[in-house]
């Protein structure tokens, strides 16, 4: 137990009380009727008294010594089980990210879910939700993280899956829940391969204090360190294992197709997932067991960052689903955080976790409100419509001033435009992924030239998103003219969120400085000991050619999608098919996966319909018949035996007791005649 502060009884305290407070609304909501209004009250004033305690919480613990207590919480033979809380600088960032954003959510949830029939159903798992991952931020013992983690991937899936009515949603969730458990196992392995290497469970001492991972060395095919050694294969297998739990909870390829099709919940559950609860977990679990990671290694992470930012990006520049396409612009972003923390960029990675958490919230906050405006012009005139398609959008900039003006901003910082959020991380992202490449061979320069083209492309998707929803003219109504339209911004709890985000996604935040990412405050705390600022022409050079090209993409969308005054994107060619079918890969794990995995179910169900159970029925069968036969011999055989035996000794009784009269005379003659046979038997033999 260390106290390096003079109130750490009191931080903790208020630790607790900021991951408690949303579990108690849980429980109050558990026990509220179910159309009951007063849940949604409940958990805004518990996410609200959560968010005063964890920014008292994050003002204690920033830039100071990291706090630590624990207790002792069971014994297993002579290995102890400690369960405590841990406090350093990501901790205290993540507990005051989660519970920041959870408040606009929680707030916009009060208007958003006001109609539905399972309103304090859906605060329950709301709250939840949020009581999960704050407490997976704070843990001091993996085997408590792993609880937490499964909490999260559990109000995950119910969550996703709420409106379970619709045969999507249930798809949706079910298909979250299994590819989350893949990477559950890879997690448990190198839980488990920690534990036997080097005894102990303790995040601290295996990675900050003590910092025992970071001190062991793999030399001539051994995993070496204080505690002993061990074949390095298991250090390889842990780090495969962490890296699986961060593809699967960070939506990472191979396993990120997931999180576009968890879009069936409601949008404002998908704010919270996709900016600082689910998908953030996979990021925070990187950063908490980082120094587990050898060069090489952190080089794969890179690899497959990159890969998948580029891949969702290119997903994104076709889909119509307005949901589906922040969705893939999520699975980018958290490619890009993962490139980072590849490329020894930690504190670049963890800096654009948070900024990418205000402006992706917004945005699905926004995306919330023109869906749910468009459902209501679709009931109102009885249309047969999706109301997330952007096809049937446009102009709504007129019907939806204040949505639009946060759109814009969301999406600038989304972009990375100069005087944003956005801009300050993702830079940093960029200009550290050069300095990286500078020595390495031309292949792993790709790296950084492969982030850079996804900037670019991630400035088409979105600016051709914002220009099909908000500009032009309303395409619903040149299809059905007739149609009347009713829509705003909505109340105050639409408009309150909005704002308050919109604000989080610019500069002043982070920064007093808009255009140098080294000196936002955020940063410079989790920055590397040994990083130099603005060393090289990289810092100069990227931001200024990333972002011209970004104004002449930007233009370039606006004038295809509004103006159409120059050419357009075919429709039909195989790149086309391969962005808008998502490279293929659901139908490619439908078949070489699902397919094959159904088809083996089918075949051991009838193995064991047909096999195992057609010779259990067999043995039944001739259990039966010889339990028959055996019930004939006994009723016949050994009964009619004993039978014959009682009727005989009846017999031989019933002829002796003739015998047996009471006259003397008789006696003598059955003695005298008894003589005689016994006297002739002797003379015959």
């Amino acid at each position: 137990m260390s106290s390096l502060l003079p109130y750490t009884d009191t931080i903790i305290s208020y630790t607790i009380a900021a991951v408690a407070l949303p579990l108690v609304a849980s429980l109050i909501n558990f026990c509220l009727p179910v159309k009951s209004k007063l849940a949604g009250w409940v958990s805004t004033l518990a996410i609200l008294l959560g968010c005063v305690f964890s920014a008292m919480v994050f003002a204690a613990v920033w830039d100071q010594q990291p706090q630590h207590v624990q207790t002792m919480w069971f014994t297993i033979g002579t290995t102890k089980i400690f369960a405590g809380i841990l406090l350093n600088n990501l901790s205290v960032m993540m507990l005051l990210l989660v519970s920041l954003i959870a408040l606009p959510v929680h707030i916009y949830s009060t208007a958003y879910m006001k109609y539905d029939d399972r309103y304090s159903r859906y605060f329950t798992y709301l709250s939840f939700f949020c009581f999960s991952m704050l407490g997976l931020v704070v843990v001091d013992s993996l085997v408590l993280f792993y609880a937490f983690w499964e909490l999260v991937g559990f109000s995950s899936y119910l969550l996703i899956g709420f409106w379970f009515t619709k045969d999507k949603a249930v798809q949706a969730n079910k298909k979250a829940f299994i590819m989350n458990r893949i990477g559950d196992i890879g997690l448990l392995s190198a839980i488990i391969i920690l534990f036997a290497k080097f005894h102990t469970f303790d995040i601290a001492t295996l990675f900050i204090s003590d910092n025992l991972v970071f001190k062991s060395v793999i030399h001539d095919g051994l995993w070496i360190s204080a505690s002993g050694q061990i074949p390095a294969v298991w250090q390889y297998v842990a780090c495969i294992g962490v890296f699986m739990a961060v593809a699967a909870k960070s939506a990472q390829f191979p396993l990120h197709t997931w999180l576009p099709d968890a879009m069936e919940g409601p949008t404002s559950v998908s704010a919270l997932i996709h900016a600082a609860t689910m998908v953030a977990a996979g990021v925070f679990l990187l950063g908490r067991v980082y120094p587990l990671f050898t060069d090489s290694e952190l080089t794969v992470l890179a690899v497959i960052g990159c890969f998948t930012a580029f891949m969702a990006a290119t997903i994104a520049l076709t889909q119509n689903d307005l949901k589906r396409v922040l969705a893939y612009s999520t699975i980018s972003q958290l490619g890009y955080m993962i490139l980072a923390m590849g490329v020894g960029a930690y504190g670049s990675s963890l800096f654009h976790l948070a900024t990418h958490a205000f402006f992706k919230c917004l945005l699905f906050l926004v995306a919330g409100v023109v869906i749910h405006e468009m459902q209501h012009i679709k009931e109102e005139n009885d249309l047969d419509i999706d109301p997330q398609n952007i096809q049937y959008m446009g102009g709504l900039r007129k019907k939806l001033p204040l949505t639009f003006i946060v759109a814009v901003v969301g999406s600038l910082a989304l972009i990375g435009i100069p005087l944003t959020s956005g801009y300050l991380s993702k830079d940093g992202i960029l200009i550290q992924a050069f300095e990286w490449s500078e020595g390495r061979s031309a292949w792993l320069k790709l790296i950084p030239a492969g982030a850079l083209f996804t900037s670019w492309l991630t400035a088409f998707y979105v600016s051709r998103l914002i220009v099909k929803v908000f500009f032009g003219e309303f395409r619903l109504l040149k299809k059905y003219p007739e149609i009347k339209l009713h829509i705003s911004d909505g109340g105050w709890q639409y408009r309150v969120p909005l704002i308050l985000l919109a604000v989080c996604s610019l500069f002043p935040l982070f920064s007093l400085n808009p255009f140098f990412y080294e000196k936002a405050w955020l940063f410079e705390s989790l920055k590397p000991a040994e990083f130099m600022a603005r060393e090289n022409i990289y810092h100069t050079i990227i931001p200024i050619g990333v972002n011209i090209l970004s104004v002449f993409v930007i233009y370039a969308a606006y004038a295809i999608y509004v103006k159409q005054n120059t050419f357009s994107f075919p429709q039909t060619g195989f790149f086309y098919r391969l962005s808008y079918n998502q490279w293929y890969l659901d139908k490619i794990y439908r078949k070489a996966i699902v397919k094959p995995i159904l088809g083996l179910g089918k075949t051991c169900f009838w193995f064991d319909r047909n096999v195992i159970d057609g010779l259990i029925h067999l043995i039944e069968r001739t259990s039966r018949m010889v339990a028959s036969l055996t019930a004939w011999s006994d009723k016949h055989i050994v009964d009619g035996f004993l039978h014959l035996m009682a009727a005989l000794v009846q017999s031989i009784g019933n002829f002796a007791r003739k015998f047996q009269n009471g006259k003397v005379q008789y006696y003598l003659y059955s003695m005298l005649l008894i003589v005689l046979v016994l006297f002739i038997l002797k003379i015959l033999i």
